[in-house]
């Protein structure tokens, strides 16, 4: 296995080639294809614990972990003995199955939701759980932030307008304005916005849906208070509260991001999201909530929602093996490898000069690549814009050529596994300096 020279890409590159023939852009979700930060991506052959092999051989240490999922690392051997069982017995059957119910009393026992419906991705779930909220009210206004994502619903593809809150223009072709008319889109972060809008708003305000730690501008976490403020908002003007926990769900800790203040604080929200670690790197997804809410969800009520491969017994399998791994041994090892990470990354670039924030949430993290005079603090998605991208791509491909892959965009999250171990943490640590050298470089630092 090569390490620490250039990587050949060879393999990867004719793949990249074939694959944009036939598919748009050469890849089957936008981030993958290295646009935000140049080159060829990395086709992956296998993967186990916390390294990637590629289709050239050579070896990664993995900073994605599929974006969350991968909690225990790849093929962890319970969770590949599971699935690998459950595939024998059949792979969909159209019909109920006990895994389903077991992982299912395994979310709602984790978290403060009521009951739970299982679906197949995270923005299916937030979908239908914007859907079941609008149902629930009998009112179409959506609130969310400005950076925060939650899948590719056509009603929260939406840009954040001028002023303190506007019916926002869709952030994509294809979806047309009268979709995204019933979305307001706020500066995260800004408890004076919201309650702005619910002022002029309250009565139309179906739901506000939040990523209870942003995750896609960055690691953004809530500041003290807020998420808890805007349950308590919602409450006021009888609007749901959604809290999107599709990524930190059992990520930052084992009852997600509403385990770090909203179990201390005692509130919770309507309804929550769930995705990437309950379905153990398969694709399965959940929304949930208080039970007076789900019980408007067909065929108990009148909202409607289906999915054929809902529920799928080997994704369930997969999910319900992962969570019931998950001990608090496994989150104390991830509290120490993302601290240590986080540690170096910033030593490295304060020695190279490099102006820079890193910010965590739980054991999610991320670096942001401030301008010179940039903010110490990151707190919301204009905060994030204000990015030196030109650094971050050098930084990415010098710690690609020593073994190390990170997101390719700086506006990801970066994630490690309870399977990075020494070996794995000093190829990091290792490749760090010379990474930050060139992030500065890149950005003329001196």
């Amino acid at each position: 296995m090569n390490a620490a020279a250039p990587l050949p890409t060879v393999a990867s590159a004719e793949l990249f080639a074939r694959a944009h023939a036939v598919t748009p852009g050469g890849v089957n979700s936008p981030v993958r294809a290295f646009n935000a930060v140049g080159g060829t991506p990395r086709f992956i052959a296998s993967a186990r614990g916390a390294w990637l092999t590629d289709v050239d051989g050579n070896e990664y240490v993995d900073l994605i972990c599929s974006w969350g999922p991968m909690l225990l690392g790849h093929a962890h051997p319970e969770v590949v003995a599971a699935v690998t069982e459950a595939a024998a017995r059949g792979t969909s059957y159209g019909t109920p199955t006990q895994a389903e119910v077991e992982l299912a009393e395994e979310i709602v026992g984790r978290t403060p939701v009521d009951s739970v419906r299982l679906v197949s991705s995270g923005t299916e779930a937030t979908m239908s759980a914007i859907r079941l909220a609008r149902g629930f009210t009998g009112r179409d206004l959506v609130v969310k932030f400005a950076g925060c994502y939650h899948g590719h619903v056509d009603s929260l593809l939406a840009a954040a307008g001028s002023g303190l809150a506007t019916f926002s223009v869709p952030g994509t072709p294809g979806v047309p304005e009268d979709f995204t008319a019933h979305t307001l889109v706020l500066p995260y972060n800004d408890r004076t916005a919201v309650e702005a809008t619910f002022a002029e708003h309250g009565d139309r305000i179906a739901c506000l849906i939040t990523e209870a730690a942003p995750g896609n501008m960055g690691l953004v976490p809530p500041e003290d208070g807020f998420n808890r403020f805007l349950a308590e908002t919602c409450a006021r003007h009888g609007a749901l509260f959604v809290s999107d926990e599709v990524m930190t769900g059992f990520r930052v800790t084992r009852t997600g991001r509403w385990g770090l203040d909203g179990a201390v604080e005692g509130w919770r929200p309507d309804l929550m999201t769930f995705g990437k670690v309950m379905g153990g790197g398969f694709p399965a997804a959940a929304f949930g909530g208080r039970a007076d809410v789900m019980a408007h969800l067909a065929p108990q009520g009148a909202v409607y929602q289906a999915g054929t491969l809902s529920g799928n017994p080997v994704a369930a399998t997969a999910g319900l093996t992962t969570l019931r791994l998950a001990t608090d041994d496994v989150y104390a090892h991830l509290d120490k490898v993302s601290l240590a990470i986080r540690e170096a990354a910033s030593a490295a670039l304060a020695e190279a000069g490099v102006p820079h924030v890193v910010q965590h949430d739980g054991t999610m993290f991320s670096v942001f690549f401030t301008e010179d005079d940039g903010p110490t603090r990151v707190r919301d998605f204009a905060d994030a814009s204000r990015q030196r991208t030109d650094r971050y791509g050098a930084f990415f491909h010098a710690m690609l050529d020593h073994g190390v892959h990170l997101p390719p965009s700086t506006f990801e999250a970066w994630f490690v596994s309870a399977a990075h171990d020494d070996r794995a943490v000093d190829r990091v640590l290792s490749a760090l300096p010379a990474a930050a050298r060139a992030a500065a470089a890149a950005g003329g630092a001196e």
